[in-house]
């Protein structure tokens, strides 16, 4: 089995706002049938990126995100499947709940730590 994350930027969610009720249960639906598959592994929506903290090499911490970025995480789900195929079918099923383009990306595993 492998770990993938599916992901979607933040403000890709461009439905009015009376709907959110519609999509939160549909999501929630698509996140009962990962578990009752057995490849729910974890799923969270982020808080504004406005919000974060930058901590640089040396320590430094910034209150807000990194400048150079123009994309940020607006939540994942993180799927334990046994390809890429399965993981892309379940962000297919989580685009269609969420109404917005979700990413799939590998999540490398080192068996040492």
């Amino acid at each position: 089995m492998t770990r993938y994350l599916i992901s979607f930027d933040d403000g890709a969610m461009t439905f009015p706002e009376e709907e959110l009720p519609d999509v939160d249960k549909a999501a929630h639906a698509v996140v009962r049938e990962a578990k009752d598959a057995g490849v729910f592994v974890f799923a969270g929506g982020l808080k504004d990126h406005e919000e974060a903290s930058v901590v640089a090499t040396d320590g430094t911490i910034t209150d807000g995100p990194y400048a150079e970025s123009k994309q940020y995480l607006g939540g994942f789900t993180i799927v334990d499947v046994t390809s890429l195929e399965e993981a892309l079918e379940w962000a297919a099923k989580f685009a269609v709940a969420c109404r917005c383009s979700q990413e799939v990306r590998e999540i490398l595993f080192d068996p040492t730590v």
